[in-house]
C-alpha cells in the first residue's frame, strides 16, 4: 500500500482545520456570553449611578436646609439676648410681654436646633448611602474593564489560534464575571488597592 504524501498533508490540514474551527466556536460563544453579561451589568451600573446622583443631591439639599436652620437658630438666639437686655430696662407693666417674647424665641431656637440635628443625621445617611452605592459602582466598573480586556484577548485568540491565549482570556473573564456578580448581588468583594490605584 502506497501512502501518498498529498493524503498526509490533507489529513493534517483537516485536523488543523477541525482544531481551528473548535477554537473559533468556543471563542465566539465566549464573546457572546461576555457581551450579554456586560450588557446586564451596564444596566445595573447605570441605575446605581443614578441612585448615587440622587444620594448626592439629597445630601446637598439636607446640608443646605441645615445651614438655613442654623441661621434661624442663630437669629433666634440673638433675638433672645436682645430681648433679655431690653427687658432689664422695662417697667413691671411691660416686663411680662418681654418674658413672653423671650420664651417664644427660645422655643424657636430649640426647635431649629432639633430640626438642624435631624438634617445633619439625614445628610450623614445620604453620604452613607452614596458610599455603599459607590462600592458597588466600583465593582461593576472593574467588571466592565476586565470583561473588555477578555473580549480583546478573545479577538486576538481568533486571529492567532492559540489555546494558551484563550486560557488567559478565560482567567480574565472569570475575574470580570466575579466582580460583575459581586456588583449585582451586593457581595462584599472589593479589591480596594486596585480600585484606589485606578481612581
Amino acid at each position: 500500500m502506497d501512502i501518498d504524501p498529498k493524503d498526509i498533508v490533507e489529513t493534517a490540514q483537516q485536523a488543523a482545520d477541525r482544531k481551528s474551527a473548535r477554537l473559533n466556536a468556543v471563542t465566539a460563544v465566549s464573546v457572546a456570553i461576555l457581551a450579554t453579561f456586560m450588557g446586564i451589568c451596564k444596566v445595573k451600573d447605570d441605575n446605581i449611578v443614578q441612585a448615587m446622583q440622587q444620594a448626592q443631591a439629597d445630601k446637598l439639599d439636607h446640608w443646605a436646609y441645615y445651614q438655613a436652620r442654623n441661621i434661624r437658630q442663630e437669629v433666634a438666639d440673638a433675638t433672645v439676648v436682645q430681648l433679655e437686655l431690653a427687658a432689664l430696662s422695662q417697667t413691671p407693666a411691660t416686663a411680662p410681654q418681654y418674658r413672653a417674647a423671650i420664651e417664644k424665641y427660645r422655643a424657636i431656637a430649640v426647635d431649629q436646633k432639633t430640626k438642624k440635628e435631624r438634617l445633619s443625621a439625614q445628610a450623614a445617611q445620604d453620604q452613607s448611602n452614596y458610599d455603599a452605592l459607590n462600592f458597588r459602582d466600583d465593582q461593576l466598573d472593574l467588571s466592565d474593564a476586565l470583561l473588555a480586556i477578555a473580549i480583546a484577548l478573545l479577538a486576538v485568540t481568533a486571529l492567532t489560534q492559540l489555546w494558551a491565549l484563550y486560557a488567559v482570556a478565560l482567567v480574565t473573564s472569570i475575574f470580570g464575571m466575579l466582580m460583575g456578580l459581586a456588583g449585582l448581588a451586593s457581595w462584599k468583594i472589593h479589591p480596594a488597592v486596585l480600585v484606589g490605584w485606578l481612581s
